[in-house]
């Protein structure tokens, strides 16, 4: 299977999850199971069962990072010369060409986007639109309601 890319951020909190549901949410589950079969009845008993599909929840979760992280390819932009180029892990500050208005995305990985805090996923048509672009060209980005061109202000290798 391929490399996912990941930055170093994105790694650190799915390593941090991983260990709170190792460590924390793990143990808080098998004292629930405990607990409730101490009640009798498995059949018809609410705790019991909410407890055993909290626990599939949790292991399911817990394969899910384990994979995501043996596929990850963690890249830290700080340690890549800037160029004024576009690539994945940059910070880019952007001007819409029709209203003037201003935004900031960093291109991140799949798992790491959230647009409410401006991390767009690598594979959103506006990072594919911007790879590989430098500083100051116009880039034209294929949007459901049209086409929005965005001039490329600046680019920021960040933490």
């Amino acid at each position: 299977m391929n490399k996912v890319p990941m930055t170093k951020t994105g790694e650190a909190a799915l390593r941090e999850e991983l260990e709170r549901l190792r460590k924390v949410e793990r143990p808080r589950i098998v004292n629930a199971i405990a607990e409730a079969r101490e009640h009798g009845d498995l059949k018809e008993n609410a705790e019991y069962h909410a407890a055993r599909e909290q626990q599939s929840f949790v292991e399911g979760r817990i394969m899910d990072i384990e994979s995501k992280l043996s596929f990850a390819q963690v890249i830290d932009v700080t340690t890549i010369p800037h160029t004024g180029k576009v690539i994945f892990g940059t910070t880019v500050d952007l001007i819409n060409v029709a209203n003037d208005a201003e935004v900031t995305y960093r291109i991140v990985g799949d798992d790491e986007a959230d647009v409410k805090q401006n991390r767009i996923s690598i594979s959103s048509p506006i990072a594919r639109a911007l790879i590989g672009k430098e500083e100051g060209d116009v880039v034209v980005v294929k949007a459901p309601s049209g086409d929005i061109e965005y001039e490329i202000d600046q680019v920021r290798h960040e933490p």
